[in-house]
């Protein structure tokens, strides 16, 4: 496990929200929380982006997902629509989820509820070494199911 500073800043409509941290010592992620000033109401199969009232700005050589929280979806259907989100480092915008409803039920989101987790990870940058052949595999191109999995 190794540390990275991450500079972080809070955006007005965050005052009196604590910052993104870890729950427990095994935790990959940090808990986001709705930096919304009223509740919103979230339809049954709607989407919304909700801020989070904080801007990062990450070292060259790292990104951030953006990922639902296990406990809101088990238990609300709630969920993260473009999951995993990606934050690159070069943005220094608002991070932003974009929240699903995909239960029979409205959902309440209200200020500080934690709405998502962010994980912090590095980045692999490659380049093509374009071929006219790739090499053989015991899998080949089977496709979907292929592996066992669907059967």
């Amino acid at each position: 496990m190794s540390n990275v500073a991450v500079a972080i800043t809070r955006l007005p409509h965050s005052a009196g929200l604590i910052l993104p941290d870890y729950h427990s010592v095994g935790a990959s992620g940090l808990d986001l929380l709705a930096a919304v000033n009223m509740p919103l109401e979230l339809a049954s199969g709607a989407w919304v982006c909700v801020p989070t009232g904080i801007a990062i700005a990450l070292p060259t050589g790292f990104e951030a997902q953006v990922r639902p929280r296990s406990g809101l979806a088990a238990a609300h259907g709630v969920t993260v629509l473009n999951s995993p989100g990606t934050v690159d480092a070069d943005y220094r915008g608002e991070v932003q989820v974009v929240l699903v409803n995909h239960a029979k039920v409205p959902f309440a989101i209200t200020r500080g509820m934690r709405i998502a987790q962010i994980v912090i990870a590095p980045v692999t940058r490659i380049h093509w070494q374009p071929v006219e052949v790739l090499s053989e595999s015991s899998r080949g191109s089977d496709g979907f199911g292929s592996t066992g999995l669907g059967h």
